[in-house]
């Protein structure tokens, strides 16, 4: 996957917003005013963090070592880097992201949630 198709999937998902509170790198992805996707697009490969449950945190990090990366200046148990070089394919990172996407709305308060995905 792209670090263009990474934009604009999450742009895609119901009250996601992109903003650049730490200069033009990386991106970030918020819903409700919190994140759930960095995008590092400059990165030597390419990268995006997304916040995950810590037991699929764990199984991907053990699945996919090379791919999936403990999140980079991240918490740990919640965070994984997973490098957009091709080793996971697009289908996969996409779920991943809409996991992401989902497990911070599911913080929300219900006024902030945004109107549920088809």
């Amino acid at each position: 996957m792209k670090p263009d198709d990474v934009t604009e999937h999450c742009l895609g998902l119901p009250g996601a917003a992109e903003d650049f509170p730490f200069g033009d790198q990386p991106a970030v992805y918020r819903v409700g005013g919190k994140i759930f996707a960095l995008l590092a697009e400059h990165a030597d490969p390419p990268s995006v963090s997304l916040k995950l449950p810590p037991d699929e945190v764990v199984a991907l990090r053990a699945e996919f070592p090379d791919t999936v990366r403990p999140g980079y200046h991240l918490n740990k148990r919640h965070w994984v880097t997973v490098l957009l070089d091709g080793g996971l394919d697009t289908g996969m990172v996409r779920e991943l992201l809409d996991q992401s996407y989902d497990v911070v709305v599911a913080t929300l308060p219900r006024r902030l949630r945004p109107t549920p995905r088809d």
